[in-house]
C-alpha cells in the first residue's frame, strides 16, 4: 500500500512539473508576442507574396481550395520563363522574380468573400474598366500621363498590397502611438497613428491615402481612406475607396492578415480577401534605388514616338 502511494505521489508530482512546465511556456510565449508596453508584438518582417490570385478563376468557379499536386504545380510553372513577346528586345527572366508560392491556406483565391471569389464589380464599372484596358493595350504610351506612379517610381503596392514580380515585403515597427510599415518596393513607408486623431479632411488626398490604426483585442484594425485619383491599387478603386485591414499574429512565425474594400461607386457591395503572411526571419531590406538612373519615362516615351513614325513611315 505504501508503495503504491509513493507511486501515485511521484506521478503526482511529475504531472504537475509537466503541467507547471507547460503554463511556463505558454506565459513565456504570450510575453514574448507583447511590446514592453503590452500591446500585441507584430514587429519584424513579413512576406504578402503569393502566387494565389486576387480572384478565383472562372474555370475554378466551385473549387476553393487547389489540392496540395495543384499547388505544387503551380509552384513550379512559375520558374519557367514564358516565350517571348514577338518583336521585343527581351526583358527579366523567372530567375529575376520571386512571386512567392500558392498561400498556405491553398485557396484557389485571396477573396473569401463573395464565396465565389470574384470581385463584385458593378457592370458599368466593370465595362468602362474592360475599355480602358483595351485602349491602353493598342496605346500604351500616347502621352506622359498615361504612365504610372511606378514608371515615376513614386509608389506602386498600394495599400493594400497585392503581391506582384518580387519586394512583396512589409516591416513593421511599432511605438506606444504609432505603427510603422516599410514597404519594400519602391521605399513606401507607412506612418499610422493609434490614438483617437479624427481622420483628414476629405480635401487631402495622399498617394496611398491616410491611415488610422487601433486595437480590437489582440487584431490591430487600419482603416485607410483619402486616396488620391493617382492611387496605384491592383484592384478597382475610385477616390472614395475606404481599405480595411486587420493583422493578427497567430503564431511566432505568421500573420493572418486580411482586408475589406468598401466603395458603392465600384462594387454591388464590400468584398474581404484573406492572406497568411510569414515571418522572414533573416531577410534584409536593402535600399530601393529605384531614382537612380531612372530613364523609364524618357525612355518608354521615345519608344513610342519611334514606333508611331516607322507605322506611318511604312503605310
Amino acid at each position: 500500500m505504501g508503495k503504491q502511494l509513493f507511486s501515485v505521489l511521484v506521478a503526482a508530482i511529475g504531472l504537475a512539473f509537466v503541467f507547471s512546465a507547460l503554463v511556463a511556456g505558454q506565459t513565456a510565449d504570450t510575453e514574448s508576442a507583447r511590446t514592453p508596453w503590452g500591446d500585441p508584438d507584430l514587429q519584424g518582417t513579413w512576406s504578402y507574396a503569393s502566387l494565389t490570385p486576387l480572384q478565383r478563376p472562372t474555370s475554378m468557379s466551385d473549387k476553393e481550395f487547389f489540392t496540395a499536386e495543384e499547388a505544387a504545380q503551380r509552384n513550379y510553372s512559375v520558374t519557367l520563363d514564358q516565350p517571348a513577346t514577338p518583336g521585343s528586345v527581351g526583358s527579366y527572366n523567372a530567375l529575376w522574380f520571386d512571386r512567392g508560392e500558392v498561400s498556405s491556406d491553398l485557396r484557389t483565391s485571396l477573396i473569401v468573400d463573395p464565396p465565389n471569389g470574384r470581385l463584385p464589380t458593378l457592370p458599368a464599372v466593370a465595362e468602362r474598366l474592360s475599355a480602358r484596358r483595351d485602349y491602353l493595350q493598342e496605346h500604351p504610351a500616347d502621352s506622359w500621363v498615361d504612365r504610372t506612379n511606378w514608371d515615376r517610381c513614386i509608389t506602386y503596392h498600394g495599400v493594400p498590397p497585392i503581391s506582384t514580380g518580387y519586394n512583396n515585403t512589409y516591416q513593421i515597427l511599432q511605438t506606444p502611438t504609432y505603427i510603422a510599415i516599410r514597404v519594400e518596393n519602391i521605399h513606401d513607408v507607412r506612418i499610422i497613428p493609434l490614438d483617437d486623431r479624427p481622420q483628414l479632411d476629405d480635401s487631402i488626398r495622399q498617394w496611398n491615402g491616410a491611415s488610422r490604426a487601433h486595437w480590437e483585442d489582440d487584431t490591430l484594425v487600419v482603416e485607410t481612406r483619402n486616396f488620391s485619383d493617382k492611387t496605384v491599387h491592383r484592384f478597382p478603386s475610385s477616390l472614395n475607396t475606404r481599405a480595411v485591414e486587420r493583422f493578427r499574429r497567430v503564431s511566432e512565425d505568421q500573420i493572418d492578415y486580411r482586408f475589406t474594400i468598401e466603395d458603392s461607386t465600384v462594387y454591388t457591395k464590400p468584398w474581404t480577401a484573406v492572406r497568411p503572411m510569414p515571418r522572414l526571419k533573416d531577410y534584409i531590406i536593402y535600399e530601393y534605388a529605384c531614382h537612380e538612373g531612372n530613364y523609364a519615362m524618357t525612355n518608354i516615351l521615345t519608344v513610342e514616338r519611334v514606333q508611331e513614325s516607322e507605322a506611318v513611315r511604312t503605310r
